[in-house]
Order: structure tokens, then sequence, then C-alpha cells
């Protein structure tokens, strides 16, 4: 669907967040009541990073962490999961990692608590950090919209896509929101816009589309988004409604709708980022549209139903025994929409 050149050293190179997840070890109870907690590697494109290193792709990361034991923690965690890190540098003022806290309640909801008050590490990036010849090396990019929110990490962002145009390299746009890091709607839909508008693949909640949309084109259903940026650059639009599955277009006309597979629920968080690293996989390899999202979603209900998000995202023979295990039990989770 997508044309990517063949003589590249990376698959795909992902610009963005890089944190750390504090997630607790004994699962529905409040934080109250739970005093042991583990950490993980955390932040969407960080993890998807990680996802598509484990599933055979050459992934490359560019993005900012504290100079300090948690920042290197953080690097060679990318590191031994086949992530390239030349694009990885340390903050040069003293800025720490944001830390995600997931607490899981007892009734199974979940509390996603974010600390990133103040200069944080992964909004640090700069220009100068920004290396051509780095992103004329891999096939595709991807921008985090986490990157936009605040100088100088959104002029860095930026200065990636225009180079990547230049280069000819298609553009993944994963909207990744975060309210916390936004000083109005407003502002975020003007940023958001401008990546959206070069961007090949588009992906987000429907809130999120709600989002880029709420200045130029408000209250728009799921095809009419589509085919609103189908009349810019896209060519592959997916739009995500949490448990309720999701909705996959394409410039060629193909149309679906995504279910997820049946699993035990644990928490809501993790299911976005394992979504895109199955998918783009698929992409990147050629693979059929339909496949893709199967592959998709079926890592997304994975990481639902698992304890953290960056250690559960599964390699190729795991993420292909959930699917045919799903198969074997009958399951169906992709259906094409009229």
């Amino acid at each position: 669907m997508i044309h990517f050149e063949e003589q590249k050293r990376l698959d795909i190179i992902l610009l963005g967040r890089i944190t750390i997840d504090i997630n607790p070890v004994d699962f529905q109870r409040s934080f109250a009541e739970n005093n042991r907690l583990q950490k993980f590697v955390g932040g969407s494109p960080a993890n998807t990073a990680v996802g598509l290193a484990r599933l055979g792709c050459k992934a490359g990361f560019i993005g900012a962490v504290s100079d300090d034991s948690l920042g290197g923690y953080a690097t060679a965690y990318l590191q031994a999961n086949g992530v390239d890190t030349a694009g990885v540098i340390r903050c040069r003022h003293g800025e720490m990692l944001g830390l995600a806290f997931t607490e899981i309640r007892p009734d199974g909801s979940t509390n996603l608590i974010l600390y990133r008050n103040g200069p944080v590490a992964d909004l640090q990036l700069e220009t100068v950090d920004i290396a051509e010849d780095y992103i004329a090396s891999a096939k595709s990019l991807l921008i985090s919209g986490t990157s936009l929110a605040a100088p100088p990490s959104r002029e860095a962002a930026l200065k990636a896509l225009l180079l990547a145009r230049r280069q000819g390299i298609p553009v993944v746009f994963d909207v990744d929101y975060r309210p916390q890091t936004w000083k109005s709607k407003e502002e975020t839909a003007i940023y958001y816009t401008m990546v959206a508008e070069q961007a090949k693949i588009i992906m987000g909640s429907r809130e999120e589309f709600d989002l880029i949309d709420h200045l130029a084109a408000p209250g728009l259903d799921d095809e009419a988004t589509a085919r609103r940026w189908f009349g810019q650059n896209a060519e592959i639009i997916v739009i995500k409604h949490g448990q309720a599955g999701s909705r996959a277009f394409d410039a060629n006309g193909e149309k679906y709708l995504v279910r997820t597979f049946p699993i035990k629920f644990l928490k809501a968080t993790g299911g976005g980022d394992a979504y895109s690293s199955a998918f783009l996989s698929g992409i990147i390899k050629g693979l059929p549209f339909r496949q893709c999202l199967e592959r998709g979603t079926a890592s997304a209900s994975m990481a639902v139903a698992a304890t953290n998000c960056s250690e559960a995202l599964p390699d190729e023979e795991k993420l292909n025994q959930f699917i045919k295990n799903g198969h074997d039990q009958g399951v169906k989770v992709i259906f094409a929409l009229e």
C-alpha cells in the first residue's frame, strides 16, 4: 500500500516520548494498599519501538533521556531489545524522565497518574539533535504527538518531518495526546494538523481525531474523517474506539471494522502501543491490509490482559500463536464495511 525504499539500514525511526512506568505488583488494590511496585520503560513511541523490534523490524529511536541512571536504564533497555539508539541524547540541564503510575483498582478500572511537571526530559530534544543522515537511513519515520507539545521538542519534531519529506520518506503520525503537556485544545489542533497533513499513516482514538479537527472540521464521523485526510497525503487511517475495537480505512477504498480478541481485560493502558507496533510491522513487511489489522488488534488484546506494557509486547511466534488460537476457536475480528 505504501512504497518503502528497500536499501535502507532501518525499517522505521520513532521520535518522541520515553518515560518510566511504575506498576503495582499486587493488582486490583489501590496504591494506598500496595507497597510493592515494579519499574518498566514506557512512553508510547518507546513501547512501539520495542514492539516493532520484537516483531523482526529494524527500529531506531530519536528522543531525550535524563542524564542519570534512569536515563541509562531506559537507553540500555531499548538496546537490549534490538532498538538502534543512535538518535537518543542525554539532557543538558538536569531534566528528569517523566513517570507514569498505573493503578488498577478493585473494581477493575484503571487510573493513570502522570508526573510531567516542570521541564521533562523527553521534551528537551533540540533541532541540533536531528541529523538528516540518520533520518535518511530509515524507510519510514513515526512522529508521536506528545513531542509537539512544547519547545524545543516541537521544533525538533517538525525539523524531522521536513527532512523526511525532503528525503521522500513516508511519515507515520501517532497522535498520542497527553493533555497535561498542552496549554489548550486550539494549540494542540494547530500543531497536530501540521503533522497530520504530511503523514501517510495517521493513527489515533476517536477523541484524538476530534481534537485534530477541533478548528478546521469539527463533528466528523469516522468515514468523513478518513476522507478529510485522504484529501491531504494520507493513505491509511486507523481510528480506535477502545474496547469497542477500531475502524480502519485505506486510500484504495478498503474499510474495516476491527474487533478485539476475547480476553480477560486487566488494564486500560498499553493496548494502543501494542496495536501500533504489530500493525506497522505488517505494513512494513508488505502484508495484506486485513492481516495487518488483525495483527494489531491481537497484540492490543494481549497487552490489555497483561500486567505491564513494554515487557508484554509479543514476538512473532507469540503473536501468531495467539491469532491461531483465536482462529481455532472460531473468533472473527475483521469485518469489511460497505
